[in-house]
């Protein structure tokens, strides 16, 4: 039954933006209050999705003002008492290295920053899924959507990946 409320209420929060973000800290508040309950990866994407469409704003990990993508990984992860660096760069070196084909919903995907050429991590996402229709991830981007949003793992984005590390 608690599985079907919070899906039922992350749905209704999708629509959740920046103007009516009192609505969305209430419902947050109400569903997410117990972090013990929440240790999974399937719980991490569904915590990270209260957050689609907050803007993307440089140096930030505030979803008062919007998130940068490390900034809406610390923040996400933190939630849930993961410590997590700061920086996409100071991913590198952080959890257990996975496969493409055995990411799970809640690893990390790093990429290169806009230029691929550059193996360097600069950018970092949530696995939302990853099925036989491929790997979505959940990120903060500055790029046309300039905010929270789900992204294929395909096209610019497979040129910069760099590799999916595993938390939890």
């Amino acid at each position: 039954m608690k599985n079907i409320l919070m899906l039922l209420l992350t749905g209704l929060l999708f629509q959740c933006t920046p103007e009516n973000n009192s609505e969305l800290s209430s419902i947050e508040n109400t569903i997410l209050s117990d972090n013990s309950d929440f240790p999974t990866g399937d719980a991490v994407v569904e915590y990270a999705k209260l957050y689609y469409g907050v803007p993307y704003y440089y140096g930030s990990a505030n979803p008062q003002t919007g998130f940068d993508c490390s900034g809406y990984i610390h923040y996400v992860y933190t939630h849930f008492g993961i410590e997590v660096p700061r920086s996409s760069v100071d991913f590198t070196e952080v959890g257990t290295d996975v496969e493409v084909e055995e990411a799970q919903p809640g690893d990390l995907v790093l990429f290169t920053g806009t230029n691929p050429k550059n193996r360097t991590v600069g950018h970092i996402g949530i696995v939302v899924k990853n099925d036989l229709e491929g790997l979505d991830f959940i990120h903060a981007t500055s790029g046309k959507q300039h905010a929270v949003t789900v992204t294929p793992l395909e096209g610019y984005y497979e040129n910069r990946f760099v590799k999916v590390i595993r938390l939890i």
